[in-house]
Formats: structure tokens, C-alpha cells, sequence
């Protein structure tokens, strides 16, 4: 999966064409993404007092992605309505809800550093494969829509954007596979929860 994308994004040599085929590789940024959500509940300090709103920020990314889903239709069908009329990239933009989210639950300087890593190394790449595959299958039609619509941070905001319109449950906790992400992540903000409301002498390991 990683060559076929390096390949279509342009093939470099020695030591950027390794860098590429990390950066570009769908499973290594979905898997770090996850990872980094449980060192985010392990590494929590105790006390902080950004717990709740970080988590509620993470909740909030996920039911973007929840919403977002509904939509998706893989390379069949260009998904433009609901989410998708206030960033090309909804699930982008809800997985940078739910790490921020948890960074700041976590309130770790290093982990906060290590998911703006994260972000910096793979999802412009990530973006920028999408916006050319998505060119590629659906041509005019990507071009016209995406032309006034953001990446990942959207430049305006309208209630109506958000109508209900096609979305499908079961295409998004289903066949999209939000389901065990949401129980994924809910396991993850009960343990950071835990953890940094721990008494200090249970955090020696930390």
C-alpha cells in the first residue's frame, strides 16, 4: 500500500524515498495515531485541570468522525454534503480533535510534542494523496467542489453545512469501522480519567 502511494505521488531515492514510504503508509499513521491515544491515558499527569475539556474535545472529534463516516462512500461516490461541504478531509479533522484532545488531558509536554510530530511528518502527505486520488477518479467534479472547500481546517461555519441529509449509521459504525474506534477511544479516556485522578504514590511507575 505504501509503494503504490509513493509511486503515484512520484518515486525519490535513498534516504527521502525511505522517508516517503513511512510518511505515505496509511496503516503506520492509523496505528501510531491509535498508539498515541493510549500513551496519551498512560503518561497523564495527575491533577490537571484541562482533564474534562480535553476529553470533551476528543468526544467531540469522534462524533465528527461518526458523522463524517456516515457519508463515505470508498471511490464510488464524491461525498460533498454534511461535513464534507466545510472540509475536504472530515476525518482528518476529527482525529486532530480527538489528539489534541487527549494531549491536552494528558497535560505531558513530551507527549504533547511527540503527537505535533505526528501531524508534521504524515498528514500533509496524507492530504496531499488523497486530493490527487480523488482527482484522479472523480476529475471535474472533485475540482469543482474542492475549489472553496478547505483540507482540514475550514474557513467558515454554517449550522445548515451540517445537514443530516445522506448520512448512514450503518455505513459509519459498520462499514467504516467507527464503531470499535469509539470503543477504542472511550477505553482510553476512562484510563487517562483513572490515572490522573490516581494519589501520587500510585503513579511511582510513571
Amino acid at each position: 500500500m505504501a509503494e503504490d502511494r509513493v509511486s503515484r505521488m512520484g518515486n525519490r531515492s535513498g534516504l527521502m524515498g525511505w522517508f516517503d514510504r513511512i510518511r505515505f503508509s496509511e496503516i503506520l499513521r492509523q496505528a501510531i495515531g491509535l498508539l498515541l491515544v493510549a500513551v496519551c491515558a498512560y503518561f497523564a499527569r495527575p491533577g490537571s485541570a484541562l482533564v474534562v475539556w480535553g476529553l470533551l474535545c476528543a468526544a467531540l472529534g469522534q462524533l465528527f468522525r461518526i458523522y463524517a463516516a456516515g457519508y463515505i462512500v470508498k471511490n464510488r461516490k464524491l461525498a460533498t454534503g454534511g461535513p464534507y461541504a466545510l472540509v475536504r478531509h472530515p476525518l482528518y479533522l476529527g482525529n486532530l480533535l480527538i489528539l489534541t484532545g487527549f494531549t491536552l488531558a494528558a497535560a505531558n509536554l513530551y507527549v504533547g510534542l511527540a503527537v505535533i510530530l505526528f501531524f508534521l511528518i504524515w498528514y500533509p502527505a496524507a492530504v496531499t494523496y488523497e486530493d490527487k486520488k480523488l482527482e484522479g477518479i472523480f476529475a471535474d467534479e472533485w475540482r469543482t467542489w474542492s475549489q472553496h472547500i478547505r483540507a482540514v481546517i475550514p474557513w467558515r461555519f454554517h449550522w445548515n453545512d451540517l445537514r443530516v441529509g445522506d448520512w448512514d449509521i450503518y455505513q459509519s459504525l459498520i462499514r467504516n469501522g467507527e464503531l470499535p474506534i469509539t470503543l477504542y477511544l472511550g477505553s482510553c479516556g476512562m484510563w487517562l480519567w483513572v490515572v490522573s485522578h490516581a494519589p501520587p504514590a500510585s503513579l511511582a511507575g510513571h
